[in-house]
C-alpha cells in the first residue's frame, strides 16, 4: 500500500481517504491518495453518444481528443463548443459539432459503456470494430535514445501517479525525445484521448516528433496515434498483434518493451536509428 505524504497542492484527480495500513506486524489506520474515477458523458448536439469511466480532469482535452481518435469529427474547427457539466451521477460533457460530422455520427451511432481497460465496447458491426488509421505521410526517424530519454522523463511527470499509483500517462515527445505535453487518466486509451485533444487546442504537429505511453499498445492505442499524425508510439508494455498489423499498414513505428536501453521494434523499425 503506498504510504500517504499530502502535498500542498494534490493533482486534480485525487482524494484523500482513511485507509488501514498494514506494514510488518504493524497495523495503524492512516489515509491515503486514491484516484478519482467518475462517470463521463459525452452528447453530442444534445445527442449522447458515449459513456467513459474517466478521471475528472482536464475533460475538455478528453471530448475533442475522443471525438477526432473516433473519428467523429475531421479536425478541431469541426468542434464549435465544449461545455462540461458536472451533476450527482457523473459528468456530462456537451460538444456541439459540425451538421456534417453530425449526420455521419448518426449513421454509425453506437452505445459505449466504457471500462477503464475497455476496448471495442458497443461496436454494432465488425467494419465499427476494426477500423484502419490513415496511412501516415511523415518520414521522421529518431534516435533510440530519444525513446528512452523520453520514458525517463515521463516517470517524473505523473503527479496523479505518484501520489496515487493508480493512472497511466500519455505523452508527446520532440526528436530529441523532451516532453512537450503529457496528459494522465485512470484509463490508458483515456490518458491518449486527453493528450490528442491538448495537442489538437494548442495546434502541435505530431509528425515530427512522437508518442510515449505507460501501459501496453493495443490496436486503439496504435491507431489513434495514427489519427493524431505521429509516426511512432513507444510503450513501456507489450503490444498486441493486431496493434501490430494496424502499424504495419498504417507506417506507423510500434516499439514496446521500451525501457532503458531496450526496446523491441514491431513494426517499421527503420524510423529508429541505432547509435552506439
Amino acid at each position: 500500500m503506498k504510504p500517504f505524504d499530502a502535498p500542498l497542492a494534490p493533482p486534480a484527480g485525487v482524494r484523500a481517504l482513511a485507509v488501514s495500513q498494514r506494514r510488518g506486524a504493524e497495523l495503524r489506520e492512516t489515509q491515503d491518495w486514491v484516484a478519482e474515477e467518475v462517470p463521463v458523458a459525452l452528447e453530442y448536439n444534445g445527442l449522447s453518444h458515449a459513456v467513459m469511466l474517466a478521471t475528472p480532469a482536464d475533460l475538455e482535452d478528453f471530448a475533442l481528443g475522443f471525438s477526432f481518435t473516433e473519428d467523429l469529427v475531421d479536425s478541431p474547427s469541426d468542434v464549435r463548443d465544449i461545455e462540461v457539466v458536472e451533476g450527482e451521477l457523473g459528468i456530462t460533457v456537451r460538444l456541439e459539432i459540425a451538421s456534417s460530422c453530425f449526420v455521419r455520427l448518426k449513421e454509425r451511432r453506437r452505445s459505449l459503456a466504457g471500462r477503464t481497460g475497455c476496448g471495442l465496447c458497443g461496436a454494432e458491426s465488425l467494419p465499427q470494430a476494426v477500423r484502419r488509421p490513415p496511412v501516415l505521410q511523415s518520414a521522421a526517424c529518431f534516435d533510440a535514445i530519444a525513446v528512452r530519454l523520453a520514458m525517463e522523463a515521463l516517470r517524473e511527470r505523473q503527479p496523479l501517479h505518484a501520489a496515487s499509483g493508480a493512472s497511466h500517462a500519455a505523452a508527446f515527445a520532440d526528436c530529441s525525445g523532451a516532453l512537450r505535453v503529457v496528459r494522465e487518466d485512470v484509463g490508458r486509451h483515456n490518458a491518449l484521448d486527453k493528450l490528442a485533444g491538448a495537442m489538437l487546442r494548442e495546434r502541435r504537429d505530431a509528425s515530427s516528433g512522437f508518442v510515449a505511453v505507460t501501459s501496453r499498445a493495443s490496436y486503439e492505442m496504435a491507431g489513434k496515434t495514427a489519427r493524431l499524425g505521429a509516426p511512432l508510439l513507444a510503450a513501456v508494455s507489450g503490444v498486441t498483434a493486431l496493434a501490430v498489423e494496424v502499424s504495419e499498414e498504417a507506417g506507423l513505428c510500434l516499439a514496446g518493451f521500451a525501457r532503458g536501453d531496450s526496446l523491441n521494434l514491431y513494426a517499421h523499425p527503420q524510423r529508429i536509428r541505432h547509435g552506439k
